[in-house]
């Protein structure tokens, strides 16, 4: 699918503009738990736009196609993006420890999203 692999790459995209943000605009702004949290949600962003783009690729028609497990793992991947992420980026910048609470939903939603890439592949006749 198209779309799944272009939204993919903007969040890979945007997970090296807020890399490059983190390191460069947040330089002494952070304190080293502030960086740490920030890269950690860089690095699972990037981890997850990637796998974005594989669910996008193994949706084309020659290979799995639109499978429904394939369509919930692309859209668990982006609302654990935006959980997981989301709250780390908002905590490393405002110390607001109660987002940790979040956090973990986002962590769960990846989870879920690779268990069904897992079973949409399980499923498929191509290997």
């Amino acid at each position: 699918m198209k779309s799944s692999i272009i939204t993919g790459a903007i969040f890979g995209f945007l997970a090296v503009a807020l890399g490059a943000f983190g390191a460069h605009a947040l330089d002494g702004v952070l304190d080293a738990y502030g960086e740490s949290i920030w890269n950690t949600a860089v690095q699972y962003q990037m981890f997850h736009a990637a796998g974005m783009i594989l669910v996008g690729i193994l949706m084309h028609p020659r290979l799995i196609g639109e499978a429904s497990s394939l369509k919930w793992s692309f859209l668990t991947m982006i609302f654990g993006i935006i959980f997981f992420s989301g709250s780390l980026y908002i905590l490393a910048v405002s110390g607001i420890k109660m987002l940790g609470a979040i956090t973990p939903i986002g962590g769960v939603l990846f989870l879920i999203g690779w268990t069904l890439l897992a079973v949409g592949v399980g499923k498929s006749r191509i290997y």
